[in-house]
């Protein structure tokens, strides 16, 4: 990938963009603190071709998400937890409203 293909991809929330230093700035946070949602396995960091953690925005927010339970007095493991299972909630009630459109446009009577 090209610097051209990768300043083209900045807007992309999946694109691994930042690097753990700038990401544990970013979050205001440790870089242990992203080693051990990472161990968590709240998110897992894509790895550069020298082997460093780069980090997407979309993991970023999951990351501020868990360290704002982290904040609140909630140990790392039952914040991973609550994190991942708010995610999950999340997607079951988007293809749940998926299932729903799709079933009122097959049993809606036509225009007439």
């Amino acid at each position: 990938m090209t610097a051209d293909d990768s300043f083209g991809r900045l807007d992309d929330d999946d694109y691994p963009a930042y690097t753990m230093g700038r990401a544990a700035e970013m979050l205001g946070t440790t870089q242990g603190f992203l080693r051990a949602i990472g161990e968590a396995r709240l998110i897992t960091p894509l790895r550069s071709e020298g082997g460093h953690r780069r980090y997407s925005r979309y993991q970023l927010r999951i990351a501020a998400r868990a360290r704002e339970l982290v904040d609140q007095g909630t140990p790392i493991e039952a914040a991973c937890r609550i994190v991942i299972l708010e995610d999950q909630l999340e997607e079951a009630r988007r293809i749940n409203a998926e299932y729903r459109r799709a079933a009122e446009s097959v049993h809606s009577p036509p225009a007439v």
